[in-house]
């Protein structure tokens, strides 16, 4: 890993962008939460997955100009169309709104249909966090997921993200309904080492730890067995019917073609409340987590988001952990075009 500063890695993707048709506002916002996602040591989701970015707006999967619309108003309920815009604007936009609804509401849900995929699902939650709000949101994919009992993946790998604000740093759930999402087990096999825990199952249907045998045989093991298989499909009803969207069945199930998601965003205003309450709740809460004596495999007990900021100091003071190869290719983009 080649490890550069933050304002180069978003100076190189700004320009990157730009080439490639974003105007200038939205080729900002879009490097930013590209490179957040590589400052935030979400490798897979960042630089990592910008190739495949670009290649389906090469495909016209993507339309760099196509920015979301309201279709539909129910109080504190919107349906949006994304119009087959870049999912991580698409997303920002809709969890922003979502935002705006709970000032005016106290609760916003924003259900967006037609995007692509968003990228760090985290982004957003974060966004709500640093809003004074509590943020939920979720999206379908293609079926890459087989449930609980199949061979065949007939379920999405629907990630959710809940994030409850704090001053001292906010908690933020980030997860994929598998054990290790595709992006994850890409980078244990790049670096060449085994899971932490079973993973997946091989091809003759054992459970391992090698990231390399998951992806062969494409059978990803689904949080908590039965559990994480049916969460991933209420999850995928939910933004489906809420948006009107289409749910993973009827998503094409190819990595370059998967378009047309369904996703949810939902803020919860707690900026009315008494926020030296919330503030004692929540580091109560911390509080006694911390206090648990750690596993004889665990260093400390940490709370979801906790070591992000950790990860965050550490690559804004010592650089951002970037592939090589992928970020010359990005330079020569930037500067000769494509």
């Amino acid at each position: 890993m080649l490890r550069i500063p933050y304002s180069d890695l978003y100076a190189g993707l700004l320009r990157a962008l730009i080439t490639l048709g974003f105007r200038q506002d939205r080729a900002e916002l879009c490097a930013r939460l590209f490179a957040e996602t590589n400052r935030d040591g979400v490798y897979s989701h960042g630089l990592n997955r910008f190739p495949r970015f670009i290649e389906m707006i090469r495909k016209g999967v993507i339309d760099v100009e196509a920015e979301p619309v309201c279709v539909g108003r129910f109080g504190a309920l919107e349906r949006w169309d994304g119009q087959s815009g870049p999912g991580n604007l698409n997303a920002y936009a809709c969890m922003d709104r979502a935002l705006a609804l709970a000032r005016m509401h106290g609760l916003g849900c924003v259900a967006l249909r037609n995007t692509n995929h968003w990228m760090r699902g985290g982004s957003y939650g974060w966004q709500a966090a640093d809003a004074g709000a509590i943020g939920i949101c979720w999206t379908n994919t293609m079926p890459n997921l087989p449930p609980w009992g199949a061979r065949e993946c007939k379920v999405g790998n629907n990630p959710v993200i809940i994030a409850v604000p704090r001053p001292e740093g906010h908690v933020v759930l980030d997860m994929a309904m598998s054990q290790f999402s595709y992006g994850a087990l890409a980078g244990y096999r790049r670096r060449g080492a085994m899971l932490p825990v079973d993973g997946g199952f091989d091809e003759e249907g054992h459970l391992t730890r090698d990231p390399a045998a998951i992806e062969a045989s494409g059978r990803p093991l689904p949080i908590g067995y039965w559990k994480g298989s049916g969460l991933a499909l209420v999850l995928d009803l939910m933004a489906a019917l809420l948006s009107g969207g289409f749910a993973t069945h009827q998503v094409t199930p190819e990595p370059l073609k998967e378009t047309a998601l369904s996703q949810v965003f939902m803020a919860i205003d707690l900026t009315a409340f008494d926020e030296a309450e919330a503030a004692e709740t929540v580091n109560g809460a911390l509080d006694f987590i911390h206090s648990a004596t750690p596993a004889r495999d665990a260093d400390a007990i940490y709370y979801p988001g906790e070591r992000t900021l950790t990860t965050r100091k550490d690559n804004l003071e010592n650089g951002i952990p970037v592939e090589p190869s992928i970020w010359q290719d990005v330079l020569a983009m930037g500067k000769n075009g494509l």
